[in-house]
């Protein structure tokens, strides 16, 4: 299924020790971060506060950052996030996306310290943003996606319109 085109979306960016949340607005055009489930190792998604934080943001769909290997592959992080989405959208009842995180961490780190800011003592922080760069991420590709679809739709219209009617 699908995620609807408007309203708010949720973002998983999922970690060993922490999952990243980030929640788009309701046009879908902005990911800000949103807030950092800890767990214990071992244990599993603090199912009771994510579901808290869907109640309240009311999101129409989940995102779930796939950490992939830089060469495109799925270890074990990977079926953990898959393991973990599956439960999220059977909790939920909300249809869900992966999308690649490959890099999403690194590039919150950037821009924290683009902006003179520390990381230190910040993971937390680090892990909403990295899910506000993944939802980010996935909002500006679908768009985009959108838009050359429209240009192609619009073209073959003209072409039609040029050729005039079949006989």
């Amino acid at each position: 299924m699908s995620l609807p085109t408007a309203g708010r979306l949720l973002a998983l960016d999922w970690g060993e020790l922490r999952i990243g949340l980030a929640l788009s607005d309701e046009s879908q055009v902005l990911a800000t971060p949103l807030d950092t489930l800890q767990r214990r190792e071992g244990k599993r998604l603090p199912m009771p506060r994510l579901l808290e934080l869907v109640g309240l943001h009311h999101p129409v769909g989940v995102v779930v950052g796939l950490p992939l290997s830089l060469e495109g592959t799925e270890g074990d992080s990977a079926i953990a996030a898959r393991e973990m989405a599956t439960t999220v959208a059977r909790r939920t009842g909300l249809p869900l996306e992966f999308w690649d995180e490959r890099m999403s961490t690194a590039r919150a780190l950037a821009a924290i310290r683009e902006q003179g800011g520390s990381t230190r003592g910040r993971k937390a922080d680090v892990d909403a943003l990295a899910a506000a760069v993944l939802l980010q991420h996935f909002l500006d590709a679908r768009r985009k996606r959108a838009e050359m679809a429209d240009e192609a739709e619009r073209a073959e219209g003209t072409e039609e319109h040029q050729r005039g009617p079949e006989l």
